[in-house]
C-alpha cells in the first residue's frame, strides 16, 4: 500500500480473534529494530494490552518507543481520535467477542480559491487563506467577497469498516449514509447456518446493510478459506445492491 511504518501513528483493531491482532506484536518489534522513538497509540478490546505486554515481557526486552493504550469496554462507541482532518469513531459490532466497528469521517475542507479570478482582479496573494476559510474582506471600503474568489469544497468523505459480525441492523445509524462501507461477508447462502452459529454475515447480508444505510459502496472481505474467489459473493450481494465488490488484502479503492 506504500505506507511506510514509521508514519503509522494509530493502530485500530476489532477484536481478540488472532487474525485480527497476532500481526500486532510483529509491527511493533519491526518498528523498534527501525529505530522507532515517537509514541504510537493503539485502540482495541479490554485484554490487548495485557497480552502485548506479556508478548513484549516474553521476548526478552522493552521497546525503545512508548506504546499507549486506549482499550475499548464491550458495547462502547465514541469518538476515539479527533485531529485537524479526521475524526474516528467506535460503535458495537455483534460477534462471538466484544467487537468494534470504526467509522472515518473527514473534516470539511477549506474552500477551494478560483486562482484565474483571483488574479484577473488583482487579489493579494495574503488575502486568499481568509476567502478560504468562508471571510470576507474590505479592502479601501471595497468588499472582497470569499464567495466571488472562492467555490465550496467536496462533500467530506466517510468510511465505515465492519468486521467480524453477525447481520445486525442495529449499526445502521452509526454507518448511514458513509461513501464506502466495508463489511465482512464470511460466507455465501450456501452456508447460511454456519453463518449464524459463527456469527458472522453472508454477502446478502452484507448487502441488505449496506442498501438499508444508503452507502455509497460495498467492499466485502473477510472470506472463509473454502473460497478460492469472491465471485459468488459478488454474484449474491449484487442481487440486492448492485455496487458491491470483494476485495483482497493489500489492495487500495479510493473513496
Amino acid at each position: 500500500m506504500g505506507i511506510k511504518f514509521q508514519r503509522i501513528g494509530h493502530v485500530f483493531i476489532s477484536h481478540l480473534h488472532g487474525d485480527h491482532y497476532y500481526g500486532l506484536i510483529g509491527l511493533l518489534s519491526t518498528m523498534h529494530l527501525m529505530g522507532r522513538d515517537k509514541p504510537i497509540r493503539i485502540y482495541g478490546p479490554v485484554g490487548l494490552k495485557q497480552i502485548i505486554e506479556l508478548q513484549i515481557e516474553a521476548d526478552g526486552g522493552r521497546l525503545k518507543f512508548d506504546v499507549i493504550f486506549q482499550e475499548l469496554p464491550k458495547g462502547s462507541s465514541g469518538v476515539l481520535l479527533e485531529d485537524e482532518k479526521i475524526q474516528v469513531s467506535n460503535f458495537p459490532l455483534d460477534h462471538r467477542v466484544p467487537t468494534s466497528g470504526f467509522l472515518v469521517i473527514e473534516k470539511e475542507k477549506e474552500r477551494t480559491l478560483l486562482i484565474d479570478e483571483a488574479n484577473k482582479d488583482n487579489i493579494k496573494i495574503e488575502y486568499y487563506n481568509r476567502l478560504k476559510l468562508g471571510k470576507d474582506i474590505i479592502e479601501d471600503g471595497q468588499l472582497i467577497s470569499f464567495e466571488k474568489y472562492t467555490k465550496p469544497p467536496g462533500p467530506a468523505k466517510k468510511y465505515a469498516y465492519c468486521s467480524d459480525t453477525k447481520y445486525n441492523e442495529s449499526i445502521i445509524p452509526f454507518i448511514n449514509s458513509v461513501d464506502v462501507l466495508y463489511h465482512e461477508a464470511t460466507f455465501t447462502d450456501k452456508y447460511e447456518d454456519r453463518a449464524v452459529s459463527t456469527k458472522h454475515s453472508t454477502a446478502k447480508e452484507a448487502a441488505k446493510i449496506a442498501k438499508k444505510a444508503n452507502v455509497g459502496r460495498l467492499l466485502m472481505g473477510h472470506l472463509s478459506a473454502r473460497y478460492h474467489t469472491g465471485e459468488i459473493h459478488e454474484a449474491e450481494a449484487r442481487t440486492i445492491y448492485e455496487n458491491s465488490v470483494v476485495v483482497e488484502d493489500g489492495e487500495t479503492y479510493p473513496i
